[in-house]
């Protein structure tokens, strides 16, 4: 996995953290043998609940980060977080590959691995869980990562569309703290 973390003023004032996930090498068959190009998927987020996935493809590395951190750019979203953690548990898809993403309480840290940890620490996520299922593909696995996050609800939200106590869908954690805080 190569990463490489670059920090640039973003909208708003906020600096936006680049990260590099993965350099691979792909081939063309073509009728006088096989055209080589490289394929650079890139994550940038704002470490406050904005993020963005990107693929490049290139002949040149450099060209590919390029197109990459652009079209991440272009694809940055707002996610609905809870705190430090998300606000329930959810699975995204893309391909072959599940990623399962779970609410750990204050001080767990990330627990991920590759690609989904470069997704979180983008995003601002400090205490989480995850789990990667089915293929290992690394542009799957954020790609699913991002499905995941774009699939997220508020707790407000949530409780308007059950028709519940916004208290009752917070986590374990905060449900017992006084004072509303």
């Amino acid at each position: 996995m190569a990463e490489r973390v670059e920090l640039q003023e973003g909208e708003f004032g906020r600096e936006l953290q680049e990260k590099t996930i993965e350099i691979r090498r792909v081939a063309k068959v073509v009728k006088g043998g096989r055209r080589f190009a490289f394929r650079v998927t890139v994550v940038v987020g704002d470490g406050g609940g904005q993020v963005g996935a990107g693929v490049g493809k290139a002949n040149t590395v450099p060209e590919a980060i390029r197109k990459a951190s652009t079209r991440a750019r272009k694809e940055m979203r707002r996610m609905n977080l809870y705190g430090t953690t998300i606000p329930h548990r959810v699975v995204g898809r893309m391909g072959g590959a599940e990623v399962l993403l779970k609410p750990a309480s204050p001080g767990t840290g990330v627990i991920a691995g590759g690609g989904v940890r470069a997704v979180m620490q983008a995003v601002g996520v400090q205490d989480i869980l995850t789990k990667s299922m089915g293929a290992g593909n690394i542009h799957n696995v954020v790609m699913a990562t991002v499905n995941a996050l774009d699939q997220l609800k508020s707790v407000d939200e949530q409780a308007s569309m059950r028709s519940m106590d916004v208290k009752e869908l917070k986590p374990f954690w905060d449900r017992g703290k006084k004072n509303g805080s």
